[in-house]
């Protein structure tokens, strides 16, 4: 066993509570990578034929609406609602454990209630693709996302990349645009969300005197670090015992003022969630 992992080890064993943070990187660990260009072109034949690569550039791409429906029906029911667990989300779920533990992330992809995390401790400030909202929007309601997604994928034509007039959804409200409950631009519906913020946020201010909780951060990035990466620095520096473990190989560097307190993790998370997960089997037998 190396020192990192040690300390890893020893890190989690003495934690009482548990704060998940995550970003893309983790998703992309358990084989949902925006960026894969294999899987890509399996899924969208037509697209790579029209010069794309990765799903990374559809993010904000315009497209007809046979297109964009097409796009995104296959997108949403291979990521959000396709089957089968994800190893590492599993593994972090195992090293968890039975601690009181909350989830902050900005993935849309559910993949943390996919695999043994409780729905009502997961906050997603950033949406949800199982939902979708009135472009507009005409009202501060959103829907389930499945059965439009549903409707496209049954009228879509793999030849041509489309769907047909019919399956193109609109709103239920206002007959006009639609789009997925996420995190796009000012129209984004963020209510649905802000429960469970809330109860994050009162929990983790609320941890008794003298908790050693842990702030597992994987996969944050620096493209948007407004939204998990700077925020859960903060939430460290609030709680005196907190520890910050930050796994992320492209960009580990954690704050100087959090020194001694927090730890730069410079590895994949899928190797080092794998190595973590099997120290603990070892020491529990």
């Amino acid at each position: 066993m190396d020192d990192l992992i040690r300390t890893l080890s020893r890190w989690f064993d003495e934690a009482d509570h548990v704060l998940v943070a995550a970003g893309a990187g983790l998703s992309a660990a358990a084989g949902y990578d925006y960026a894969d260009t294999d899987r890509f072109a399996e899924l969208f034949p037509v697209l790579r034929r029209l010069g794309l690569r990765a799903r990374y550039q559809l993010i904000g791409l315009p497209l007809p609406p046979h297109r964009l429906w097409g796009y995104w029906a296959v997108h949403v029911d291979d990521i959000r609602f396709g089957p089968g667990t994800a190893v590492v989300y599993e593994q972090l779920r195992e090293l968890v454990g039975e601690r009181d533990h909350f989830v902050w992330t900005s993935n849309v992809d559910g993949l943390f209630e996919r695999n043994g995390f409780a729905p009502e401790r997961v906050w997603t400030p950033q949406g949800d693709y199982a939902r979708y909202q009135c472009e507009l929007p005409c009202s501060g309601e959103t829907w389930p996302s499945r059965p439009i997604i549903e409707a496209a994928l049954a009228a879509y034509d793999p030849a041509s990349g489309a769907v047909a007039d019919e399956a193109i959804p609109v709103c239920p409200n206002c007959g006009g645009a639609v789009f997925l409950n996420v995190h796009k631009g000012p129209e984004f519906i963020g209510e649905p969300y802000d429960a469970t913020g809330r109860e994050l946020a009162g929990w983790w201010r609320g941890l008794p005197a003298g908790a050693r909780p842990l702030v597992v951060e994987i996969g944050a990035g620096l493209s948007t670090p407004s939204v998990v990466r700077w925020p859960v620095e903060a939430a460290t520096r609030l709680v005196p015992g907190a520890r910050l473990v930050r796994i992320n190989a492209a960009h580990p560097a954690v704050p100087p003022d959090l020194e001694g307190h927090a730890l730069a993790v410079p590895r994949e998370a899928a190797g080092l969630l794998a190595d973590l997960a099997s120290t603990y089997r070892k020491a529990r037998t």
